[in-house]
């Protein structure tokens, strides 16, 4: 009985080309989904920091300001995942459209309402809405990568490139948002946003034909079933709750630390150098042909994140917890990119999105519960009380890890071939 469906001849004994950032680029097709991708997702880190901004501004009072993106951002992580289930069920194009219209209203909406002083449960009525239709872009970025490479070694490099662009993205949204704010007028950062939002988010939808295929058939029902029912992506899920964690005990952590010893200044750079640790060794990441097996890169790799980011309550001195950052933010990307890279073993194509969309709203939901708690913790307790905040995430995340580490070994899927639902073909039949 032949089994030879998809073998690959020996005919030529060289190696295959080592994989990395100039082959990643080279795909055929890449760019025309990459370049409106990295314009439509830039919005993503400008929009938190430009409600606090523009409401801050307009009531005088940070906690308000804080407790109104707090509601995007929940809002964001609750409904990310349901957009990346209806992407997989009905297409990119068909989610992307419509919700990047509902955005840009409501955050122009939400704009209008706090330069017209209304009140905070009417910023919150638009808040809510304005976080939940934020755009998917970084996981449907991922989801038309796995359709380029399918099983090609170059999806690790991919998953360390996104990590990087995210990173990137998260160092220049910033900047750009509180320098309209400030330079400008304190709403012209949401209004950026929105801007981009609706010209790079329809740029990246027109480019229908690199989103993955959407096959409806008798198998619907099938594909209905959600990502999350996959044991593997719970337990990557809470592994990026913690990761979520570290990024906003981060933020009040090193914002009440400079404040405290009269160097506000030394904010940005303490944070940029703890983002520059991450681009850093996600650029290494990618580069790198890996031998050892996902599961045990993510075990080792997320076992170093907890053990620095639990010295950072420690440390008192500028240079030490810069240091101290910057190794925090080198064990980020590689547990951020083993994470996306156990999606593509994991999950069936069909629900891919959404498992990109519940691993992205994760990070989310870790930010905002660790912001708000950090933030408690540093009114209530000492300087650097926030930092307590990615030790136990991390800790917490660690443990899990480590106890159901054998759910992240894909099982074998023959059967679904068998039916004609499977998206892949297996390379050896036995």
């Amino acid at each position: 009985m032949e089994s030879t469906v998809t073998s690959e001849p020996s005919k030529n004994s060289a190696p295959p080309p080592r994989p990395g950032y100039g082959r990643l680029l080279r795909t055929r097709g890449a760019w025309t989904f990459l370049l409106p991708g990295f314009a439509a997702r830039q919005p993503f880190a400008m929009l938190t920091i430009s409600i606090v901004l523009l409401v801050q501004h307009t009531t005088g009072s940070y906690g308000a300001a804080g407790a109104a993106a707090a509601a995007t951002g929940v809002s964001l992580a609750l409904f990310a995942p349901y957009s990346g289930r209806l992407a997989d069920r009905y297409g990119q194009r068909a989610v992307l459209i419509p919700g990047i219209l509902l955005h840009t209203l409501s955050g122009l909406t939400l704009t209008a309402l706090a330069l017209a002083h209304a009140p905070l449960w009417a910023l919150f009525a638009a808040a809510v809405p304005t976080g939940a239709s934020v755009p998917q872009v970084g996981p449907m970025v991922r989801a038309r990568w796995g359709v380029k490479l399918k099983d090609s070694p170059l999806m690790t490099t991919a998953a360390a490139f996104e990590s990087v662009t995210d990173e990137l993205t998260f160092v220049v949204g910033p900047l750009l948002a509180t320098a309209l704010c400030t330079a400008v007028d304190p709403a012209a950062g949401l209004i950026t946003e929105a801007a981009l939002t609706l010209v790079g988010g329809l740029l990246f939808a027109a480019r229908k034909s690199t989103q993955p295929p959407v096959t409806a058939d008798g198998h619907a029902r099938v594909k209905q079933a959600s990502a999350l029912r996959v044991p593997g992506v719970r337990v990557l899920v809470v592994t990026f709750l913690g990761i979520g964690s570290v990024f906003g005990g981060m933020q009040v952590g090193l914002t009440a630390f400079t404040e405290s010893i009269g160097e506000p200044g030394l904010n940005g750079v303490l944070y940029g150098t703890f983002a520059a640790g991450n681009m850093l060794s996600g650029i290494a990441c990618g580069a790198i042909a890996w031998k050892v097996a996902p599961q045990r890169r993510l075990v080792l790799g997320y076992t170093a994140l907890a053990l620095t980011a639990s010295a950072l309550w420690t440390t008192h001195a500028v240079l030490l917890l810069a240091g101290l950052g910057l190794l925090v933010g080198m064990c980020i990307a590689p547990a951020l990119i083993t994470g996306y890279t156990l999606v593509e073993e994991l999950v069936p194509a069909g629900a891919r999105t959404e498992a990109f969309t519940w691993l992205t709203g994760a990070v989310a939901l870790g930010q905002a519960a660790a912001v708000t708690v950090a933030g408690q913790l540093e009114d209530r307790f000492w300087n650097g009380a926030g930092f307590l905040v990615p030790m136990a995430g991390t800790v917490l995340a660690l443990a899990t890890l480590l106890a159901l580490r054998s759910r992240l070994v894909a099982r074998p899927r023959t059967r679904t071939v068998a039916r004609g639902v499977g998206h892949r073909v297996p390379v050896t039949v036995d």
